[in-house]
């Protein structure tokens, strides 16, 4: 792959990976709620997310699952519900903590949170969108030359990516707790909840309603 070829793909992913979306928004959440250090976690789960997609579709397996309407439709109303339980979950949350040093703890937990839960949180996110799949099967080959060994390209593409998408997530994380931290001085904390929970329900909604 060339140096410029590269170029292209390197913008066209930070476009994509930085325009707001269900990762973000949680990695946000999850940066007011535990601290932006504790949500690297999140951050994590979605790269191995993402890296589940890319094998899945370099094996052929999103051209199957645009060929069946009902595998699509399952991925799809598994991954806008639990977008919805987290925005419930997010609207009846405690408001962020108002120190840096001490991360809030979510509603009905009762203690921190686990990192293994703040990683399988941003998995399944990552994870529960079938139209990722779709879009790894159409992306990938645009920048893929066929006269060059196809698994060295494709190692490239997948470690751009996810050195974009640690570098973004963990800067939504941190503006998360930055925002939340200046709701929290205004004595408006729960104001971020409200949003936060109603964004997750609202892109719950989006992901039910798109097509193969």
């Amino acid at each position: 792959m060339s140096i410029q070829l590269w170029l292209i793909y390197l913008s066209v992913v930070l476009a994509v990976i930085a325009t707001p979306g269900p990762s973000a928004l949680l990695c946000m959440t999850h940066g007011a709620h535990h601290g932006s250090r504790r949500t690297l976690a999140t951050v994590l789960g979605g790269i191995v997310a993402s890296l589940t997609l890319m094998a899945m579709s370099a094996l052929g397996l999103g051209a199957v699952l645009a060929a069946s309407d009902t595998a699509f439709q399952v991925v799809k109303f598994a991954g806008a519900a639990y977008l919805v339980l987290l925005g419930i979950a997010a609207w009846r949350a405690s408001p962020p903590s108002a120190s840096e040093a001490a991360p809030a703890v979510s509603a009905g937990e009762g203690e921190r949170t686990p990192l293994h839960k703040l990683f399988a949180r941003g998995l399944l996110v990552g994870i529960g969108n079938p139209k990722d799949l779709l879009f790894f099967s159409a992306l990938f080959p645009q920048f893929l030359d066929p006269s060059a060994p196809v698994l060295s390209q494709l190692g490239l593409l997948a470690l751009t990516w996810v050195g974009v998408d640690g570098i973004v997530m963990f800067g939504y994380a941190a503006f998360g707790k930055k925002f939340a931290l200046a709701l929290g001085r205004m004595g408006a904390g729960r104001v971020f909840n409200r949003v936060a929970g109603g964004a997750f329900i609202a892109a719950g909604g989006v992901l039910a309603a798109v097509r193969p």
